[in-house]
């Protein structure tokens, strides 16, 4: 569910949250706002996009209405299920006695967690203060409280539990440490807080109970070795939250400079001389520090998983592509291709896609689960681009049964929408094999990493003129290097190197495309 009603009678504000717009992503990062509050929205308007571990995204509105309120600022990671933008489907009418769509009194929209009202601030200061005047109160109704996932739901109580480290009345206050009370020293409070509320304790060990976290949180804490017992809560209700994570392992900031006296050795011709070591922080603009997020911090954990999963073998094979090259500009001027992108790595990529008919098992995955190796009889074939996000693959779906002009056709859209970072999730999801070019670089050739779930990868070097023999004699040819890395697991040397010999074969002599395809 993407949108649900705020909490209360009214059935005014509609509250939209972040989707899954994966597959089992958990979170999502805010890039930018097409609206602000007060402007009207419609049904399937694009209201913001945010960029996930795979690729950005447009998000629509699921209903008309005003924009209330925008939860999240750009460049904030959200995470999914968390709501990102409140709308009001009643403009016009009036909450209050009687005047609520519902019939009822509308309550206010929920603040989201990174900014708590000032009313359930003063609210919280005021019932810690004023326990007598509390317990003295009529009963209120009981309301649905917000949960976490795993957590159940539960009914609020008339009765206000007190606050963690707060004063129990009869029982006497728990002393400060040093330390803690050195913080509490130093920590500046308002003048009211002063005024009416005891100062409550710095917590010196681990809280009573298990810490409030939502389930990326705890994998965060997890993998950064952070224990939440000891994290300091932010969040509305004791929700530990990503940023308190971060802030228990952000190391204590270095003094400017510390002098310390260093005494001399005994052995030292002047004993009373005493020399200083002073530390100084790095000069301003000598680092630049970039969140690791979004696609790449998704292109980092696969590559990495791949990596150290799959043993990885890569060969290499030098071929003369003159005769492609030529075909090349002739594809140029045919009828047939015009409008159409025609490159070398069209050709290539045709190449590749003969060269698995003739060698279906380098088109297959490993199952661990299952034990099993799966040979996919299609192919969907990955192009890694570079964006300015970092590196994607997506990928054309059933290339093996297109033409040549419609292979063209969904070459050139795949590369414009990756540059313009248009790539869906969908188009990124379910590749067979893969091919990078690096000779778009000046680069020669490469040991390519697999993408994950796939068995093979081909790099292609840049294309240069090199001395070549020739029908017997040195001649000025165009000439590239392949890199073939693939899944040892599933594909022996015998068939790598028939299948990187094969691509080779048909670039040399292009006209293999008919009498092998």
């Amino acid at each position: 569910m993407t949108a649900e009603t705020s909490t209360g009678a009214s059935t005014r504000y509609r509250e939209f949250r972040m989707p899954d717009v994966g597959e089992g992503l958990t979170e999502a990062e805010i890039l930018k706002w097409y609206v602000k509050p007060g402007d009207s929205v419609t049904d399937g308007q694009v209201v913001c996009e945010v960029e996930t571990a795979k690729a950005a995204v447009e998000l629509p509105i699921p209903y008309d209405g005003v924009v209330h309120a925008l939860r999240f600022e750009e460049g904030t990671t959200v995470d999914v299920g968390a709501s990102i933008i409140t709308v009001d489907v009643a403009p016009g009418t009036e909450d209050g006695s009687g005047g609520g769509v519902g019939g009822g009194t509308a309550e206010p929209v929920a603040a989201s967690a990174a900014e708590p009202s000032a009313a359930s601030a003063a609210a919280s200061s005021t019932s810690s203060t004023s326990s007598a005047a509390a317990a003295s109160s009529t009963a209120a109704p009981a309301t649905r409280t917000p949960v976490l996932v795993g957590y159940g739901v539960a009914e609020a109580s008339t009765k206000r539990r007190p606050r963690k480290g707060a004063p129990v009345p009869g029982q006497q206050a728990p002393k400060l440490n040093g330390h803690a009370q050195a913080v509490a020293a130093e920590a500046p409070a308002p003048a009211e807080a002063q005024a009416s509320a005891p100062v409550a304790p710095v917590a010196s060990g681990t809280p009573a109970g298990r810490p409030l976290a939502k389930p990326p949180v705890r994998k965060l804490a997890k993998d950064l070795g952070v224990d939440l017992a000891t994290v300091t809560p932010t969040g509305p209700n004791g929700i530990v939250t990503r940023e308190d994570v971060h802030a228990a392992t952000a190391p204590a900031p270095a003094p400017a400079t510390v002098t310390e006296p260093v005494a001399a050795p005994a052995s030292s011709a002047v004993p009373e001389q005493a020399s200083t070591v002073a530390t100084a922080p790095a000069a301003p603009g000598r680092e630049t520090r970039t969140p690791i997020k979004g696609v790449r911090k998704a292109t980092a954990a696969a590559m990495v998983g791949s990596a150290f999963t799959a043993p990885h073998v890569t060969e290499f094979i030098t071929v003369d592509v003159t005769r492609t090259m030529k075909l090349v500009e002739e594809l140029k001027a045919d009828r047939e291709m015009a409008g159409l992108r025609v490159n070398p790595l069209l050709l290539i990529a045709k190449a590749l896609l003969v060269a698995i008919r003739r060698n279906p098992e380098v088109n297959a995955a490993w199952d661990e689960a299952n034990q099993e190796i799966v040979v996919k009889h299609y192919v969907n074939l990955g192009i890694a681009a570079a964006t300015p996000r970092g590196l994607i693959v997506p990928n054309i779906k059933d290339a093996h049964d297109q033409p040549l002009p419609r292979l063209a056709a969904a070459l050139g859209d795949l590369v414009a929408t990756a540059r313009e970072g248009r790539t869906t999730p969908a188009a990124m999801q379910g590749g067979t094999v893969t091919i990078t070019n690096v000779g778009v670089f000046g680069v020669d050739t490469g040991t390519p990493i697999l993408n994950p779930g796939e068995a093979a990868i081909l790099a292609v070097g840049a294309i240069k003129l090199q001395p070549w023999v020739h029908k017997g004699k040195v001649k000025p040819r165009q000439v590239t290097t392949l890199a073939l890395s693939f899944d040892h697991r599933l594909i022996d040397g015998a068939l790598g190197s028939q299948f990187l010999a094969d691509i080779a074969a048909i670039l040399e002599r292009p006209k293999r495309l008919i009498t092998w395809g």
